[in-house]
């Protein structure tokens, strides 16, 4: 069902393929196409990547990012820990004034998740960034 050749075969009968879901990839990759290409977009990633964790290994006794191997770390999903778990009601309390959801990590792993994804803009990583640093401070 996922080859065109068998939809081809069945002169595109053998089942509708998902037109919507294709629509919205051909949306997506024409706006990759705008910012600039892949190559673009890695390096949007890269920067935005890196002002957040530059805020969270600037407070070692603070945070603890979940891959401390710089190489390894994800662009997309930013994992780490309070070194101070009692205070992770108060982090998260904090990032919702700051109208910053969805930082709760997994249930059953705990900590924070930090999602940039390739539409989110640096501002919105240069927020976090600021956020990461006033906790820290306070």
């Amino acid at each position: 069902m996922l080859a065109y050749r068998t939809h081809e075969k069945n002169d595109s009968l053998y089942n509708t393929p998902p037109a919507y879901a294709i629509y919205v990839v051909g949306l997506v990759l024409k706006w990759i196409e705008e910012q600039g290409g892949l190559s673009a977009i890695e390096s949007a990633n890269s920067c935005k990547a890196g002002i957040v964790y530059d805020a969270l290994d600037a407070y070692p006794d603070v945070y603890e990012p979940t891959v401390t191997v710089k190489r390894d770390r994800s662009l997309m999903n930013l994992t780490f820990r309070l070194r101070d778990a009692a205070r992770e009601a108060e982090f998260l309390a904090g990032a919702k004034e700051r109208n910053m959801v969805g930082l709760k990590g997994h249930r059953s792993v705990g900590g924070f998740r930090a999602s940039i994804y390739n539409a989110c803009p640096r501002e919105s990583a240069e927020a976090l960034a600021e956020y990461l640093q006033a906790f820290a401070k306070a």
